[in-house]
């Protein structure tokens, strides 16, 4: 359900515009998605996590918005990153 910080380092230093980025779209973008997957595995086996389900959706929709954001002002970078994440078909 949690991202170790060891994956989170790995989160980061793979999605950063240049060394000292830490906060960019792209890696709020990425630290989402994967806190999204785990908790929706989550869900899989507690269905009544009602909670959680409400965390998720939360999750789902702050990463909406920087979606839209990162698409409004940069489209080659957001082209980019939904095709290394997987999210658009």
């Amino acid at each position: 359900m949690t991202i170790t910080a060891n994956r989170k380092t790995e989160l980061i230093s793979e999605y950063r515009r240049d060394d000292p980025d830490t906060g960019s779209p792209e890696i709020q973008i990425a630290l989402l998605t994967e806190r999204i997957l785990g908790l929706t595995d989550h869900l899989r086996s507690h269905k009544h996590d009602h909670a959680s389900r409400r965390g998720l959706l939360m999750m789902v929709s702050k990463r909406n918005r920087l979606l839209r954001y990162l698409a409004r002002t940069q489209r080659p970078a957001y082209q980019a990153l939904i095709g290394r994440l997987g999210l658009r078909k």
